[in-house]
């Protein structure tokens, strides 16, 4: 008997020969290293512009340190001496008698490279928030890989954060960086699926919450996907409420572990669980207005002059709230609900509204100051959002894209603009925000 003829090559397969076995396709974008390597790029790249390019002259040394500006010296307190202060407060600014006005989680990590690598403090704080803004990148990659987005919305994505005026704070001595990982982190592995992405959903939420107070509320983030993943007949089925809730309900209750352990720290030193609280009351008078955001007499409309740091806060806060509220409105049109699943994107757009309200409603008392600062974590929800959506969308007309590009670069100029202008100032000791 002859036995059928075989085939000596495959030829679709580059001439392969069909004795050997077929090998599986190489993923020609690696998720365990494209988003980090582009991570560090875009970490390594703000601090040249920063230190190189703009910081005053110097040693190289002297330009990295002028990254340590206002609240910075605040950390570097807290890791030399740890937390102290009077009981009430001290009613003004002295970091020597009352420094508990700062959440722990960044200069605890600074105090670990100071103390464990002999790192000087104030690069200990500087590696410390350069190493998170390498995290926080890296997240916002992995975003984009998990939903197949193509490289060129991924480079107008990351250029629309990056131009944000206050961009720079990721890499000087401030916690943003430390508070934008641990909240990118939370949001990326509370969606994923097993044990371990839960655990480090928990752990990255933890770091959220001991980082800034509006990381507490920022946990329910794995509660309201559960919930418009469900959908109403999810709650409408009580028995299966634990099934279906369960673990979203344990990964919050798991974020805001970082913050709960704060305020008991606070509790069994000083008596008083809110001593944070107080000393923001006490030294920046800081009374929190929660009708802030429906009082029309929040709202600025002049434009800020550049010298004019709260002014340019003031604007900050009205076209925060604008966009913010623009964005939602355009989910909630039945067109866009029919033909667009917005599930993913309900989670980005609480986490941004309760960071919106609960920021205007902190320093609404001191005529928005800062709010500029505290919108840039907005900003960068609402462009992972805005991402999200336009993937979704069918491949628009060629002018449309190029008209869409051509706005994105000239606003992204005139933001990189601004930006200079303030790391200029800022690595100088005056204060932008």
């Amino acid at each position: 008997m002859v036995e059928p003829r075989t085939e000596p090559c495959i030829g679709e397969n580059f001439r392969v020969s069909s004795a050997l076995p077929n090998a599986g396709a190489m993923n020609s974008k690696p998720i365990l290293f494209r988003p980090w390597a582009l991570g560090l790029m875009m970490t390594l790249l703000q601090v040249f512009v920063a230190v190189v390019l703009i910081a005053p002259q110097g040693p190289l040394s002297y330009r990295y340190d002028t990254l340590i500006q206002h609240d910075s010296f605040w950390f570097a307190n807290i890791v030399d001496r740890g937390y102290d202060t009077t009981v009430p407060p001290v009613s003004h600014k002295m970091m020597e008698v009352s420094n508990v006005a700062f959440f722990p989680a960044y200069p605890a990590i600074a105090a670990i490279l100071h103390y464990g690598l002999h790192l000087s403090i104030y690069n200990a704080l500087l590696v410390a928030a350069q190493a998170a803004a390498w995290g926080f990148w890296s997240y916002f990659f992995l975003f984009c890989e998990r939903w197949s987005i193509s490289p060129l919305l991924q480079f107008f994505g990351a250029l629309s954060i990056l131009a944000h005026p206050t961009a720079f704070f990721l890499v000087a001595g401030y916690s943003e960086s430390l508070f934008m990982m641990g909240l990118f982190g939370f949001m990326f592995w509370s969606t994923a699926e097993g044990r371990a992405a839960k655990a480090l959903a928990v752990l990255h939420g933890s770091l959220m919450s001991a980082t800034r107070i509006v990381g507490i509320p920022c946990a329910g983030y794995s509660v309201v996907q559960a919930l418009f993943r469900n959908g109403w007949a999810g709650l409408v089925d009580v028995r299966s409420w634990f099934r279906r809730y369960g673990a979203s309900i344990l990964v919050m209750v798991g974020g805001i572990l970082g913050a709960g352990l704060f305020f008991s720290y606070c509790l069994l030193r000083w008596g008083r669980w809110d001593m944070y609280l107080l000393t923001q009351q006490s030294g920046w008078a800081i009374m929190p207005d929660y009708l802030a955001i429906f009082k029309p007499a929040s709202y600025r409309w002049l434009i800020p002059a550049l010298k004019n740091p709260t002014e340019a806060s003031q604007m900050t806060m009205t076209l925060g709230g604008l966009l913010l509220l623009t964005v939602i409105l355009c989910e909630l049109l039945p067109v866009v609900r029919r033909r667009f699943a917005g599930t993913m994107r309900s989670g980005f757009y609480f986490c941004a509204a309760v960071i919106y309200y609960i920021s205007v409603s902190g320093v609404a008392s001191v005529d928005m100051e800062s709010m500029l600062r505290y919108e840039f974590c907005v900003h960068a929800l609402i462009v992972l959002a805005i991402l999200h959506f336009l993937h979704q969308l069918p491949a628009p007309r060629l002018w449309v894209r190029a008209s869409g590009m051509a706005a994105i670069a000239l606003l992204s100029a005139a933001g990189l603009s601004v930006q200079g202008w303030y790391v200029w100032n800022f690595t100088r000791g005056n204060w932008v925000a």
